[in-house]
């Protein structure tokens, strides 16, 4: 099935030939479901945060910062903006005679009576030649519609979203990339010093760099914060072969093998080569504008004072097991099989009836993972992945953040768990990357490789099908230590469409 020109390309990619045959299997086996045992909620899997110790918490994460917590802000940033503007291409590609009737309807109405609002608004009357004009003329919709996307324009439609301007405020405008950094100085740095892991693609690095030299000097005067900026480009060997629809290779016009990026879950490639220990996720496109930071800041360090707390009660136990004797044992299992019981719900009859050895393997393989605790918002109409307790092969429970797309559509018990989440997951994460003896994991060794999908696509107009890794906070993070926490709806402003730009968040004060 493969030529010699196709294994010379996967290991031009350092993708080996194991993989390949691996991935053709799965296309053709698929994957299986996960198997929910029940909705987490609150008091349920989900910590409903106590304002009476909201500043307890936040406190312990300053001081542990002030004590020299290595702390990192991670940004996935590698995809185009094309989805943002799925509507406008409609319209652009719509015949004349159509394109009048369109502009009577959502959100194309909207877009071009309201086009003074939007940050970019300058940018394009300049590009149109019609600097301090009215450009809102339903006439023109197309041009202003196509300046806005294509190449010979901003070129909007190809550039990432964290190059975008999506807030102005006074006479400036921000993008992403900026109200970024901003974020990391209010609650990711010490000592007027932060550091911000942004994931690109390649053929945007150098648009990346360019707008960070051309805005970082005035936002660290601003912040009285010095940045250290990372890039990294999502691994080609963590490229996945697509097939057709038949599960066999699928070849482009000049007969090679077509490779996709897996989705985000390859980035936990990235995030394991991160030295820092504390680490905070969140999307490019979840930002708001600098006068509404304080709920973003606030929260984050509670999260971030949560997960060490946490951190302390599971790494006290690992250490009272490594230097437990015959007097003390008991003392600490008792411990450690709380901890078990009360966090990961793990049946209490079975761990007693287990012996001291048994007990003390179990504590260790649970506890000795990875640390994550998951802002979680109530679910108001939002796409995004929901909280659930999964049943696992070992007969336990554990938390998880599962996709609708993992649930068997056909298992009506399945589906009704589903529909019961009360929450859902906005990507909000702040994570712990390293043991209870300052030896940081390998977190390629708590990927769930059963839990990647299969999607349909399109290349040049033939139908392929494409196979995505284990979600970044789904199942290449199934192994965690994981716990969530309720954390208000203002903290999650994503810009998913141009008109979510719109909303009061992301408005001027």
């Amino acid at each position: 099935m493969l030529t010699k020109d196709d294994i010379k390309s996967i290991e031009e990619k350092n993708i080996s030939r194991e993989l390949i045959d691996k991935q053709l299997g799965q296309f053709k086996n698929g994957f299986a479901y996960s198997s929910l045992n029940k909705a987490a909620t609150i008091n349920d899997g989900i910590i409903k945060n106590d304002p009476g110790t909201e500043s307890e918490y936040i406190e312990k994460y300053k001081q542990a910062i002030k004590d020299g917590l290595d702390t990192i802000k991670f940004v996935p940033a590698s995809g185009a903006a094309t989805r943002m503007f799925k509507a406008l291409f409609e319209f652009i590609q719509t015949d004349k005679n159509n394109q009048s009737q369109l502009l009577n309807k959502e959100p194309y109405a909207s877009f071009v009576v309201k086009l003074s609002i939007f940050a970019f608004y300058d940018d394009l009357l300049e590009q149109l030649g019609k600097v301090n004009e009215d450009i809102i003329d339903t006439n023109e919709a197309a041009r202003i519609i196509e300046c806005l996307l294509l190449p010979e324009g901003l070129n909007y439609g190809k550039l990432p979203k964290g190059l975008l301007k999506f807030h102005k405020q006074n006479n400036s405008c921000t993008t992403p990339l900026e109200e970024h950094l901003k974020e990391a100085a209010h609650y990711a740095s010490f000592n007027n010093k932060g550091k911000v892991h942004f994931t690109v693609s390649p053929e945007h690095h150098e648009l990346f760099k360019k707008q960070l030299a051309k805005s970082r000097a005035s936002i660290e005067n601003e912040l009285n914060c010095e940045f250290t900026v990372d890039f990294s480009f999502q691994k080609q060997a963590t490229d996945t072969i697509a097939v057709n629809p038949e599960n066999t290779p699928f070849r482009q016009n000049d007969g090679s093998l077509l490779f996709r990026p897996a989705g985000h879950g390859a980035l936990i490639e990235n995030l394991n080569e991160l030295e820092e220990e504390l680490i905070f996720i969140k999307n490019i496109d979840n930002v708001v504008p600098e006068y509404l930071l304080p709920d973003t800041i606030k929260y984050k360090q509670l999260l971030a004072g949560i997960l060490l707390s946490k951190k302390e009660q599971a790494f006290e136990i690992l250490e009272e097991l490594d230097h437990a004797n015959a007097n003390n044992i008991g003392t600490t299992l008792t411990k450690g099989l709380d901890f078990l019981c009360a966090e990961l719900q793990m049946n209490r009859t079975q761990l007693e009836a287990l012996s001291s050895d048994e007990k003390t393997v179990i504590i260790k393989e649970k506890l000795n993972k990875p640390i994550r605790v998951c802002g979680i918002v109530k679910n108001e109409g939002e796409a995004g992945g929901g909280p659930f307790w999964v049943n696992q092969e070992d007969g336990s429970i554990s938390l998880q953040i599962v996709e609708g797309a993992q649930i068997d559509p056909n298992d009506a018990e399945q589906q009704k768990i589903l529909q019961s989440s009360t929450h859902f997951n906005p990507v909000d994460l702040v994570c712990y990357t390293k043991n209870y003896k300052g030896e940081k994991f390998d977190l390629k060794a708590f990927v769930d490789p059963a839990t990647g999908f299969i999607s349909e696509k399109t290349q040049s107009g033939r139908p392929l099908k494409a196979l995505e890794l284990p979600g970044l906070w789904n199942g290449a993070m199934a192994h965690w230590l994981t716990f969530f926490v309720e954390v208000p709806v203002s903290t999650f402003n994503p810009v998913k469409t141009v008109m979510d730009l719109l909303r009061p968040q992301h408005q001027p004060e």
